[in-house]
């Protein structure tokens, strides 16, 4: 996992800490917090935050914690670490977390955790922002908190729904603060600094024998939204520390300089004003950020490579290449950095349909976006995200991709292509302790692939992304339809898809539930620590992935949202990496992305090619992106730091790498030969539509859910909309509304529903999930589609209380009956898919429980896609 550190940056830490309290019980306890926490933060073995940049706030009004909100957010460009203690309290349902300030009362004067501090901190500027709470409740804090935009790191003192007893001890801070304060004071034995991840693991294990006011085992737990890499919180540590590098060193003696002089500069003035000017009221600047602002680069990637590029984009920052002073830009102080890149991903389906939409992408920006008929359920500034500034997809076919589905006139924007900044092959993973007979790892075709892995010899189910929502997907794809000459062949590519080879791959790769929405997704489900409701069987899976995730995967690193592990798997546990004759790798091209009506065009061109001139330099982008596990552009054979190179990542360190030449017409074919392999599929949406999920952010989650799923729709590929419960027949446990029937083929029928239920069509009473899935498992046991599901997206099952016994006999045999309909669920309570009746509907109907995260709608996406074929009608 990369690590961000954000030393030498404008760094920010507040912390707010509520000890007395006029109408609630007070906390002792937390009074020591504040200045024991500041100690170690600003102790010189953290070496991460300087004099002035720990803010304290003892609020006793909510105006208080606001003001100072908007202050930091404001002043912070690389790490924002806010804290809070105090007391904490939930509504009747759970949701709703208020922070308690010396005025509160149980329902007034309170801060609203969703509504008041993570909409400042959405609207942040710094490159991460870390939260840490220590109220009770704080565990509740998670389900509001996946709908922020801005790279988030959230630790909660407890699990939902639980008190704790932590601030009433008598002195010294609090049980939970002094485990963080020392961990962040003391470091860990054989590590270099205390990451965010390793802060939430020592808390763990320090509060495992205390116990909440319920009995309970008290254990924190965290979250992360559009990120997946790890922050750096302290660089203390009890071995040697290394010395801080020279180019931090530097920037802080340089800010230290400037402010100093400054000053001088400022009072000599004031002194040799005349009297007569009047009396000079002077606003000195900020001293702890004389760099005037940076020029931000939005960088848009693909998930599966968004945790190398924020280290590459970090690395550049701080990089002399960013940090020089350049001819013609005026007086700009060496030592400041001229661009901040911030970098984010979305899935390929969402950044074609932006850039097929960019008119309305950059109309929404500028708030002058008007909705089409056609642009309906479509949000570019939500999915993808911001208009980026340059474009880094997984391979030139998606580049491809994008381009065909832009209009041909008129566009405000305009995609030009650059070379690739680096390459992975793409591989097959086969279990360790079932190796291919006859079959060489390091090049063998396709059809010696498929054939050495089918019922008749190792009887391998093959796991491929989708094509529709990654790219590593698509290209595996191009690779099993075009690249079939075989060792030798005179051109990598034939012209046209060979039917009968797609048709066999697609025989073995369309089964229900076989696709994902990336490699890193797919291979954090195979994780022998991850017990994924419904997941396949790891001993008997081959995934289709690319040759940089599977060593993550085998090295025990962070994979997808599966943190990293202490150790490389062991042996038996691992993939071993074949590498397909002819099939060409990711190249990750640089795209720069122009947008019509600009007004600082130049300078941003300049930027985005003066990081793409770093991001290919040996000396640069180049040693970034190796030790992230990818081959250079140059020479693609792995150096020693590289983890290609480690024994235990079962890859082929000298395997070749085999450049992209297909055309955008080759890739055309291929897509379209996809659809043509894809039989019938049927979806029936089945939404939880209570007036709890209008609370913690659940509904937009579950909207965007049902919103992919209706992508899908076509002449080939129907679905039905229903929602539960039923406002017409309250009494009637069962009853659901059919927003829209089983069978329609038109997407737009249903975003008309999806919208009504966005402008509150919710029922204010409790939804009994089990009586509703029956009905749907018997209406999609009739279906005469070929391949069907079940797309559950719920908060909570409501209708324990009053359910007959028989309930729960007839849905599980109802289910385990032919034929086989899988229930694809996406559950956004606070138990997930801990519940015991769910894991059994996933494993019984061979379907898959997601929890809510951030990765969730994306997941359940490439679930969906399975079914059948997740493109918007025929290519």
């Amino acid at each position: 996992m990369s690590e961000y550190d954000a030393r030498g940056k404008v760094n920010r830490a507040l912390l707010i800490c509520v000890d007395d309290y006029r109408h609630l019980r007070p906390l002792p306890a937390v009074k020591d917090n504040a200045q024991e926490l500041e100690r170690a933060l600003l102790a010189p073995g953290a070496d991460l935050f300087t004099r002035g940049e720990v803010v304290l706030c003892r609020p006793q009004e909510p105006w208080e914690v606001e003001q100072a909100l908007d202050t930091v957010t404001q002043e912070a460009r690389g790490l924002l670490l806010v804290y809070f203690s105090g007391h904490g309290r939930v509504g009747r349902d759970g949701g709703n977390l208020q922070l308690m300030v010396g005025a509160s009362e149980r329902r007034h004067k309170t801060v609203s955790w969703q509504d008041m501090v993570l909409s400042y901190l959405d609207n942040a500027r710094a490159d991460r922002i870390v939260i840490i709470l220590e109220c009770c409740y704080a565990g509740n804090a998670g389900e509001a908190f996946h709908n922020c935009r801005k790279p988030m790191s959230l630790l909660m003192a407890a699990q939902p729904n639980r008190r704790i007893f932590s601030g009433e001890e008598p002195t010294g801070g609090s049980v939970f603060t002094r485990a963080v304060r020392q961990t962040l004071e003391q470091g860990l034995p054989g590590r270099r600094f205390v990451t965010f991840e390793d802060l939430v693991r020592v808390l763990r294990e320090q509060l495992a024998a205390e116990r909440t006011p319920m009995g309970d085992i008290w254990e924190p737990r965290s979250a992360k939204q559009n990120t997946v890499d790890d922050v750096i919180l302290s660089f203390a540590t009890p071995e040697i520390r290394p010395p801080t590098p020279l180019r931090i060193r530097l920037r802080r003696r340089l800010k230290s300089s400037f402010q100093h002089w400054l000053r001088i500069l400022l009072v000599s003035a004031i002194i040799l004003v005349p009297a007569t000017a009047g009396i000079v009221v002077l606003n000195l600047p900020n001293a702890d950020a004389p760099c005037p602002p940076a020029l931000e680069l939005r960088l848009l990637t693909a998930p599966e490579a968004e945790p190398a590029l924020r280290q590459a984009a970090f690395d550049y920052e701080m990089s002399g290449a960013n940090l020089r002073p350049l001819s013609g830009e005026g007086d700009l102080p060496d030592g400041c950095r001229r661009a901040q890149i911030t970098v984010y991903s979305a899935a390929k389906d969402q950044v074609d349909q932006g850039f097929a939409a960019a008119d309305r992408w950059q109309g929404e920006a500028r708030g002058t976006g008007k909705d089409r008929p056609a642009d309906k359920g479509l949000d570019p500034l939500n999915r993808p995200g911001p208009q980026p500034d340059l474009w880094i997809p997984e391979s030139t076919a998606d580049y491809y991709e994008a381009r065909r589905g832009m209009p041909a006139t008129g566009s405000p924007a305009t995609l030009h292509y650059g070379d690739p900044v680096a390459y992975t092959p793409l591989v097959v993973g086969i279990p360790a302790n079932r190796r291919l007979d006859d079959v060489e790892p390091g090049g063998a075709s396709w059809p010696e692939l498929l054939t050495g892995t089918d019922h008749a010899h190792r009887d391998l189910k093959l796991l491929r992304p989708s094509p529709v929502l990654s790219g590593t997907g698509l290209l595996h794809t191009i690779g099993l339809y075009l690249a079939h000459g075989g060792p030798g062949a005179a051109s990598p590519y034939g012209p046209d898809p060979d039917p009968a080879l797609a048709r066999t791959a697609e025989d073995r790769l369309s089964a229900p539930g076989s696709q994902y929405a990336g490699s890193t997704e797919l291979l954090c489900s195979l994780r022998p620590d991850v017990a994924a409701s419904g997941a396949v069987d790891r001993t008997r899976s081959a995934p289709l992935v690319s040759e940089k995730s599977l060593a993550d995967y085998n090295l025990g690193r962070a994979i997808g949202s599966c943190p990293a592990l202490g150790s490389a798997l062991p042996v038996h546990d691992r993939y071993v990496a074949y590498y397909p004759e002819n099939v060409p790798a990711l190249d990750h091209p640089l795209i720069r992305v122009d947008w019509r009506g600009t007004t600082d065009a130049t300078p941003r061109r300049a930027a985005v090619t003066r990081f793409a001139t770093w991001l290919r330099d040996p000396e640069g982008g180049q040693r970034t992106l190796a030790a992230q596990g990818y081959r250079g552009v140059d020479h693609h054979t792995p150096g020693r730091d590289s983890p290609l190179s480690d024994s235990r990542a079962n890859v082929g360190r000298d395997s070749r790498v085999s450049r992209y030449t297909a055309g955008p017409d080759q890739v055309a074919r291929v897509l379209d030969g996809y659809d043509k392999a894809q039989k019938s599929s049927q979806v029936l949406i089945l939404m939880d539509t209570s007036t709890s999920m209008a609370d913690g952010g659940k509904l937009p989650v579950a909207l965007s859910a049902a919103g992919r799923a209706l992508e899908m729709a076509g002449a080939r590929h129907t679905y039905g909309l229903w929602a539960f419960p039923d406002r017409a027949h309250p009494d009637d446990r069962a009853a659901v509304r059919e927003l829209v029937p089983l069978g329609s083929d038109d997407p737009a029928r249903g975003k008309a529903a999806l919208d009504r239920v966005a402008g509150g069509e919710l029922v204010d009473h409790g939804a009994a999930m089990e009586e509703a899935l029956t009905r749907a498992v018997r209406t999609m046991k009739k279906s005469t589609a070929t391949n069907k599901a079940i797309v559950l997206l719920l908060d909570e099952d409501d209708g324990t209380g009053g359910r007959a016994a028989s309930v729960d006999r007839t849905l599980g045999t109802l289910v385990g009956e032919g034929p086989e309909v899988p229930v694809l669920a996406l559950v956004l309570g606070k138990s997930g898919c801990d519940s015991f009746a769910l894991r059994q509907l996933a494993g019984a109907s061979h379907g898959q429980c997601v929890p809510g995260g951030p990765q969730a709608v994306d997941t359940l996406a490439g679930r969906i896609a399975s079914i059948g074929t997740a493109t918007k009608g025929e290519r």
